[in-house]
């Protein structure tokens, strides 16, 4: 068997109201222990603790988010990994399914009208973002993903004509 298995984590690079949504649950907690406790007492503070607790488990951890693409010959699965802990499937896609795959940047992607737009690249603005249109579930898409190189060249392999690197 020659499968070619190649693997690749992107940091999304944190976006602007993530540190807004940090602010504001601290800023909810304090005004809950605060701001309670003349009204309600004790119970504020636990209410704030449990409003930490929470925050801790379940607003955090999706603050800080990595993609995986996971390349098996022609099958591509995207991963999330939230807060280095938690891995959820994202989708798993046929590349040769895909009508075209070039730079977001190409002048070749200009004829194609995604239905829907899929962003699973870091964010980062001088990184090479590859754009893969392709059908799925019945709609035009769009996936952004952050190749290198190595993966570059797997895909290259299974795509032929329909991949362009401008």
């Amino acid at each position: 068997m020659n499968d070619a298995l190649y693997e690749l984590i992107v940091a999304r690079k944190p976006r602007p109201y993530d540190l807004i949504v940090r602010i504001l649950v601290i800023f909810l907690i304090i005004a809950v222990a605060v701001g309670g406790m003349p009204f309600i007492g004790m119970s504020a503070f636990l209410a704030a603790v449990l409003i930490a607790v929470l925050a801790y488990y379940f607003i955090f951890p999706r603050l800080n988010v990595e993609y995986e693409y996971a390349l098996l010959n022609h099958d591509m699965q995207i991963d999330v990994i939230y807060n280095r802990a938690k891995r959820k499937s994202l989708m798993n896609i046929d590349i040769q399914a895909a009508e075209i795959i070039a730079p977001r940047q190409s002048p070749r992607l200009k004829s194609f009208h995604p239905d829907k737009v899929y962003d699973y690249s870091s964010g980062n603005p001088s990184a090479k973002v590859f754009a893969i249109h392709m059908p799925l579930d019945q709609k035009n898409v769009c996936i952004y993903i952050e190749p290198d190189s190595k993966m570059i060249d797997h895909m290259k392999q299974w795509m032929g004509m329909k991949m362009y690197q401008d």
